[in-house]
C-alpha cells in the first residue's frame, strides 16, 4: 500500500481522510498547513501520494504551492487535489502535471477509488 500526505487545515476532514485512508491499508501522514507538509516531505520517508485541499487558510496560493513545493522535493509523488469549489478550466490549468481532483463533499468510497485511480 502506499504513504499518502494528507494536507487540510479542517480537523474534521482531515481525519475523516486519515481514516478513510488508513482502513485501505495506507499509511497516512498528516498537516495542516505548508511548513507541516514541508517538514514531512524533507524526512526520509518516501511519499507516494498528496491529497491536498486547494484552498488552505491563510494561504494564497494554497494547496497549489504545497503541490509545487512537493514535487520540487519528491518529483515521482501524484497529487490528488480536492476542493467544496467546483472544478474549472482555470484551476485545472495550475495543477501539477498528471494532478487529479475530488470534488468536496465526497463520501469514504469516493476517496477511496480517486486514491485508487491516482495511484495506479
Amino acid at each position: 500500500m502506499a504513504v499518502i500526505l494528507v494536507v487540510e487545515d479542517e480537523v474534521f476532514i482531515r481525519q475523516n481522510a486519515e481514516w478513510t485512508l488508513e482502513d485501505l491499508g495506507h499509511t497516512t501522514l498528516l498537516a495542516s498547513d505548508l511548513g507541516e507538509a514541508l517538514a514531512h516531505l524533507s524526512a526520509s520517508v518516501v511519499i507516494d501520494a498528496l491529497f491536498v485541499d486547494m484552498r488552505l487558510r491563510e494561504m494564497a496560493g494554497g494547496g497549489y504551492d504545497v503541490a509545487n513545493q512537493a514535487i520540487a522535493l519528491q518529483p515521482h509523488l501524484r497529487v490528488l487535489y480536492t476542493s467544496g469549489t467546483l472544478l474549472t478550466a482555470d484551476m485545472s490549468g495550475r495543477f501539477v502535471p498528471g494532478g487529479q481532483f475530488l470534488q468536496k463533499p465526497y463520501s469514504p468510497e469516493q476517496l477511496g477509488i480517486s486514491m485508487e485511480r491516482l495511484l495506479n
